[in-house]
């Protein structure tokens, strides 16, 4: 018994010690996230951006928070007032409150940039990764298709198409502009795909019997999304200066319909006899485009390790 003992003894000091379980996937994502945002508190640049986008998209939510008078009540009798206690930003040519209007301009304005930002990222993400990850025709075919669209410029694409409409709301400034910008985004993401997919990571997954579905959600997704999600706040200013440069130019948005662009389009003519028409609203266009490139710069730098520094 005694000898048995001792052999068991050594065949269990023998044994390999259990591997240790790995750890879950939503446990490392908690963790990238946690560095992520502690990236951003130490970012002053991205708490002022928060905080002005904050201020703004609050202003186009609930205008009513910033502003008492009635945007549409507007009295001939006190047009082109210039700026005073009683009317902040003075008045416009019908006489309507010019701060009130500022104000709520921001609503229709933020609104055409978040609807195309988000459609461009949903639509032109897909189609960079489906392009990258399957490559071969399917590349050549859809990037084929990209450049044909990229080669038009969107400004102009867009002033020609909307300029044979006779009635444009939000919705029909937003699609057009849906239509000429999603190559950039498309782009973007493929080359993003390109830069994590021959990873090791991927050729394990790919290895142990992954579908390509399952690599490009649990995979391929997660590390090529930072630049593009970075971008896409940067491409919401951009086309929030794209439709006030339509609207400037009589192709945008149409009365009654209230936005910064149509304030710059109504001041175009009094520039010298009442600049504050055109000042006021250029100012809140500037700060908002300011507000999304800067938290666009903020977030690449955070989700983008290739962007950090060593």
């Amino acid at each position: 018994m005694t000898e048995l003992n001792r052999s068991r003894a050594v065949a269990s000091a023998g044994d390999p010690a259990p591997a240790p379980e790995p750890k879950k996937r939503s446990q490392k994502d908690a963790s990238l996230w946690m560095d992520t945002w502690r990236s951003l508190r130490k970012n002053p640049w991205f708490l002022i951006s928060t905080v002005l986008l904050l201020v703004m998209i609050t202003m186009a939510l609930f205008p009513q928070l910033f502003a008492t008078h009635d945007p549409r009540e507007c009295f001939l009798g006190r047009s082109r007032q210039e700026p005073s206690a009683e009317h902040w930003f003075g008045t416009d040519i019908q006489g309507c409150d010019y701060y009130t209007r500022v104000i709520y301009g921001a609503g229709n304005s933020i609104a055409v940039g978040v609807i195309v930002t988000s459609s461009i990222l949903v639509f032109g993400s897909l189609l960079g990764l489906i392009a990258a990850y399957f490559g071969g025709w399917v590349d050549a075919l859809l990037m084929r298709v990209t450049d044909l669209i990229f080669a038009i410029p969107y400004l102009l694409g867009a002033l020609v198409f909307l300029a044979v409409q006779q009635d444009r709301n939000v919705w029909d400034v937003a699609f057009i502009l849906i239509v000429f910008t999603w190559p950039t985004m498309a782009r973007l993401m493929r080359g993003s795909v390109f830069s994590v997919i021959h990873n090791d990571y991927v050729t394990a997954a790919r290895a142990l019997g992954a579908g390509p579905v399952t690599i490009m959600r649990r995979h391929i997704v997660p590390n090529a999304l930072g630049p593009v999600v970075g971008y896409a706040a940067v491409y919401t200013g951009i086309i929030i200066g794209a439709e006030a440069t339509l609207t400037f130019l009589g192709v945008g948005l149409q009365l009654p319909a209230i936005s910064w662009g149509l304030q710059l389009n109504d001041a175009q003519n009094y520039l010298q006899q009442m600049p504050h028409l055109l000042t006021f609203p250029l100012i809140f266009v500037a700060i908002t485009v300011f507000a999304f490139t800067t938290m666009g710069e903020a977030l690449r730098d955070a989700l983008d390790p290739k962007s950090k520094k060593r």
